[in-house]
């Protein structure tokens, strides 16, 4: 290694230039150079990345997709290697710093986000390291659209996607991850053969089913509280060519529920989501079922079977590529950004309904809410099982085998007194649909209580707590969550 090259790792980005940063002084909270070191000055480690405070670094960490909450962290760090997340977590344990890993940033609640601690931007660890049969081994960083580019020439592809490709596997592992296969493959987590994880103490863990599984299960769908993963190997299923696609129209959100239940029950089709539509004067009403079934040359499905038994008002039929089929949402993200709104505040609303009570909450939300109130937004159903979904901290409506997770996307004008009222009302429509059965899909906003948080992990909240002090005793690992209270390993 180059005298150049061990200096430029020693660096340290900070405004317009690279400043011989050596470490944080835990008295004054800030970081020291050589000219100002004293007695008490924890150097920093050696790192292949780059830890970054240039104000645009800064800014960028926090904010996200949501645009409502800001914290802003001391430092990003920009890892070069796995150790490099090893070495700042063990930093940040010993310099009373709190840390998490952000992705994309498409959270809308501040999940990602650390006031005055460091946000590990995982896009470095983009890495596609492996492609075999049956299996990819990944980066937390990579995104699903670099993941399909990889695996479909080779004739796979992930069992569960989302809607949006430009999501990282580490984003999805921390919240469960759904798409239009989950009723039949589960979320992204059920998905995942085996995580390396840096815990919140700084160790480098492999685990799996079968080896450090109590570390595999809280990770899974953990909201980030009980480590940091930086490697993953995911399951690949052979991938068919093309996709039968059928638009299903419905009058009512009821007739869209009924079919969806017997479709979901089933399994006639590989994908199934719906989505609610508003009438002209803005009413939210009528519905549309999306749903696929994958297929190779010279077996091409039968349309009559598939549809038999379904109780629709009209539907259309199309055959297209399995690739463009798993793109098909991206002109309208190029729409949305060529309009501004990907940029206006996005309280979402996202909760997991149980199907007994489904529709009377959907018809109580709809009787009060139209377009205008919510910005236009985009409200979309999943129909699930929930032997599928086996992750013990994906928390899901218990009963039924059948539930509907239900997304109110919304799009709110950048006034924070609008946006403070929409999170507010988001925060009652939860205690509504948790008295009806359901449970929250952690990628929405809301105000929530420790008591909540309690609520949500119900009848795992003690798992939860030991695997904290397992795994992250001092409380440093992703606190924009707000699940644990800051007195919590103090």
């Amino acid at each position: 290694m180059s005298n150049e090259t061990s200096v430029a790792r020693r660096r340290f980005l900070q405004g317009a230039t690279a400043v011989a940063v050596i470490g944080f002084d835990p008295v004054r909270r800030s970081w020291i150079t050589e000219a100002q070191a004293r007695g008490g000055l924890r150097r920093l480690p050696r790192l292949d990345g780059q830890l970054v405070t240039t104000p645009a670094a800064l800014a960028e960490a926090a904010d996200d997709y949501g645009h409502i909450i800001k914290r802003t962290p001391v430092a990003v760090l920009r890892p070069g290697s796995i150790n490099d997340v090893v070495e700042m977590v063990r930093y940040a344990n010993e310099n009373r710093l709190r840390i998490a890993m952000r992705g994309q940033g498409h959270s809308t609640h501040g999940q990602s986000q650390v006031e005055a601690g460091i946000v590990i931007d995982s896009r470095t660890m983009n890495q596609i390291h492996e492609v075999k049969s049956g299996y990819a081994v990944v980066g937390p960083g990579a995104r699903w659209r670099e993941i399909v580019a990889a695996t479909l020439p080779r004739g796979q592809t992930p069992p569960t996607l989302p809607n949006y490709l430009d999501l990282t596997v580490g984003g999805n592992i921390a919240v469960g991850g759904v798409g239009g296969a989950s009723h039949r493959h589960g979320a992204v987590v059920d998905n995942i053969l085996e995580l390396e994880v840096v815990t919140g103490t700084g160790q480098l863990r492999r685990c799996s089913p079968t080896q450090n599984a109590t570390l595999f299960n809280s990770v899974l769908a953990g909201l980030g509280q009980f480590g940091i993963v930086v490697r993953a190997r995911i399951k690949l299923l052979p991938a068919k060519q093309l996709v039968r696609l059928y638009t299903i129209q419905y009058p009512d959100v009821a007739s869209f529920l009924d079919d969806a239940r017997i479709v979901t029950i089933d399994e006639r089709f590989d994908h199934v989501e719906g989505q609610v539509n508003a009438d002209a004067s803005g009413r939210f009403g009528a519905a549309t079922m999306f749903a696929a079934k994958y297929f190779d040359p010279g077996a091409p499905p039968n349309d009559s079977a598939l549809l038999d038994n379904l109780d629709f008002a009209s539907h259309t039929v199309e055959t297209i590529p399995y690739g463009p089929f798993l793109e098909r949402i991206d002109p309208i993200i190029d729409f949305l950004k060529a309009a501004g709104a990907w940029s206006l505040p996005h309280p979402w609303f996202d909760t997991f309904l149980p199907s007994g009570t489904a529709e009377q909450f959907m018809g109580e939300l709809f009787s009060s809410v139209t377009t205008a109130d919510t910005g236009n937004a985009n409200v979309l159903i999943y129909p699930l099982k929930r032997s599928k979904m086996r992750s013990q901290f994906l928390r899901v409506p218990s009963g039924d085998d059948l539930f509907f997770l239900f997304d109110v996307l919304t799009f709110a004008p950048p006034v924070p007194a609008v946006v403070n009222q929409w999170v507010a009302r988001n925060t009652t429509w939860h205690k509504r649909a948790e008295a009806l059965g359901a449970k929250r899909y952690n990628i929405g906003s809301a105000n929530l209580t420790q008591q909540d948080w309690k609520n949500y992990f119900s009848p795992h909240w003690t798992a939860a707590l030991l695997a904290k002090q397992v795994y992250d005793p001092k409380n440093i690992l992703t606190p924009g969550q707000g699940i644990f209270p800051s007195s919590f390993g103090c």
